[in-house]
């Protein structure tokens, strides 16, 4: 792995994977709710939450799916990656204290393109929480060697 450009094309395989791990705190949720403008109360208000088929506060579900982006940008592909597209299925809500482990798994490269696709996954506790895929265009070291 170049640590400025993370994995090139050229280095990526079917079946590399890579994970980390957070625990959701009150600030986490605060200052996301600050920076994407999502107030919804659900998020925010635990009274509110108890009336709703959670029971309570929940995380949002692109907090736990931003950290998909951050294994994406930091460890597979790596730093240089550019997202072309991601789908998510929310299957449990994420609450307060709880763990999240972000895993995505190459599924498919198109090195002519320098495309991978990926199978993402957030768990907690084992569960799966978020479900989904991402395409990237990742950096390819032939084409920056070539440009030399």
């Amino acid at each position: 792995m170049n640590p400025q450009n993370g994995y090139d094309i050229e280095d990526i395989a079917v079946g590399m994977s890579a994970n980390l791990g957070k625990t959701i705190t009150e600030a986490d949720i605060l200052l996301f709710s600050a920076v994407s403008t999502d107030t919804n109360a659900v998020h925010l208000d635990e009274e509110y939450g108890k009336t709703t088929m959670f029971g309570g506060r929940i995380a949002h579900g692109m907090l736990s799916a931003s950290l998909l982006s951050a294994v994406l940008g930091t460890r597979l592909p790596g730093p240089g990656v550019i997202y072309l597209g991601q789908s998510l299925r929310f299957k449990a809500p994420v609450r307060i204290g709880d763990t999240v482990q972000a895993r995505v798994t190459v599924k498919e490269v198109i090195a002519d393109k320098c495309r991978v696709v990926l199978d993402t996954v957030c768990t907690v506790a084992g569960k799966v929480v978020i479900e989904g895929e991402a395409t990237v265009m990742t950096t390819s070291r032939a084409k920056r060697e070539a440009g030399k």
